[in-house]
């Protein structure tokens, strides 16, 4: 799967069936024209933030711009499924790349659904790279291994192997591996839409 490839494509396409243009879609989610072009011609895909703003001003749920499939019942995925190439690292909001988090979307083939649950390989990060995130829902982390720091508005969290944190995510976030090793985590991301 060439997620960049179809997250571009399924933005445009959606955009062009709400009879809206690239500046009526950048007006509307706070983003510039430039950034919003650049995303559906596939040089680059956003942090989930500004993802998240897109969905909301196209009248979509986040998954929307990753599925591949329709599937009305449950969905299994397995753990020999993950692929490397289908991993989704996201820019920062400046637009320079950002790969200090690689998402393994567990859901993509589950229609209607309104969590997003991902497979998340962490990087060590230079904090100097550090962008904060807000936008409207909830997330759940769970670490899975190694250790994860959590800049949570004026607090800092730290969460070892089987520790947990569940926040609303308005509030300015940034997550990351908290040592020079990297970890893994299972995130939760709910966005009301």
């Amino acid at each position: 799967m060439k997620t960049n490839k179809i997250i571009g494509e399924k933005i445009r396409n959606l955009r062009e069936m709400k009879n809206l243009t690239v500046d009526d879609v950048a007006e509307r989610t706070g983003l510039n024209t430039m950034q919003i072009e650049r995303i559906e011609s596939n040089c680059e895909l956003p942090s989930l933030a500004p993802l998240i703003r897109i969905a909301r001003v196209l009248g979509v749920r986040l998954g929307t711009f990753l599925d591949d499939q329709h599937e009305l019942g449950p969905v299994v995925f397995r753990k020999k499924n993950i692929s490397e190439s289908d991993g989704i690292s996201f820019s920062g909001s400046s637009g320079a790349e950002h790969r200090s988090m690689i998402y393994y979307s567990l859901s993509q083939d589950k229609s209607g659904r309104h969590m997003e649950p991902f497979l998340v390989h962490v990087m060590p990060a230079e904090r100097e790279s550090f962008v904060f995130s807000t936008h409207e829902g909830e997330e759940f982390i769970f670490v899975l291994e190694g250790t994860i720091e959590i800049n949570y508005g004026k607090n800092t969290y730290l969460l070892e192997e089987g520790d947990c944190i569940y926040y609303d995510s308005i509030v300015a976030h940034h997550v990351h591996a908290a040592a020079d090793e990297p970890a893994r985590i299972l995130g939760v991301i709910y966005t009301p839409y």
